[in-house]
């Protein structure tokens, strides 16, 4: 009896089906890139960005799961002009002397059948914490040509007012919304 018990018990375990398992990727910084864009003073648009970027994606393809966790090295920002970097980083803006990263944590991602559509989330920029709402414009999963393994790619964008989190100098003339928008690559590692 025990034998016959063990024997189904067994044969229950191999006939059942495969679970997948979440799979964490590493952000690969040399093609994860945020960037930022506002008006100034309505003359133009400017795009700027963060040239460090860190993090984990973590992807459960079978269960529409998923979660995102960056830090973004706010002393790295890019504006094309080193003196604007300086000025950028100043207290009136991202404080970087005081607050030298940025987050974002997930909170939920939503799924439309395989893709994702949004991130819900809470980004930390210069000591404040807000929840925000990335859109994502693409996305998609492949073995990376060069490195062999399983990668993730993705655009993402929204819009925060930057007077939300302390760094609302100059406004409404430099405008008072940005956008960012970020291109993310993970790879698993």
């Amino acid at each position: 009896m025990k034998n016959t018990l063990l024997t189904a018990a067994l044969a229950t375990l191999i006939a059942a089906p495969a679970f997948a398992e979440p799979v964490v990727y590493t952000v690969e910084g040399t093609h994860t890139y945020p960037r930022f864009s506002y008006s100034h003073f309505g003359l133009s648009k400017q795009i700027s960005r963060f040239n460090k970027t860190t993090g984990t994606v973590t992807l459960d393809a079978a269960a529409r799961r998923a979660s995102v966790d960056m830090t973004i090295d706010t002393t790295s920002v890019d504006t094309g002009y080193d003196t604007f970097d300086g000025h950028i980083q100043g207290a009136d803006f991202l404080d970087t002397a005081n607050h030298p990263t940025a987050t974002f944590k997930s909170t939920k991602v939503n799924f439309d059948g395989d893709t994702p559509t949004t991130i819900e989330g809470n980004l930390t920029l210069k000591g404040v914490t807000r929840p925000v709402t990335l859109t994502v414009t693409s996305f998609k999963t492949m073995a990376h040509p060069m490195l062999k393994k399983p990668a993730i790619g993705a655009n993402a964008t929204t819009v925060i007012k930057r007077s939300e989190f302390n760094a609302g100098k100059y406004a409404p003339n430099v405008s008072d919304e940005v956008t960012l928008d970020i291109a993310i690559e993970a790879v698993q590692m």
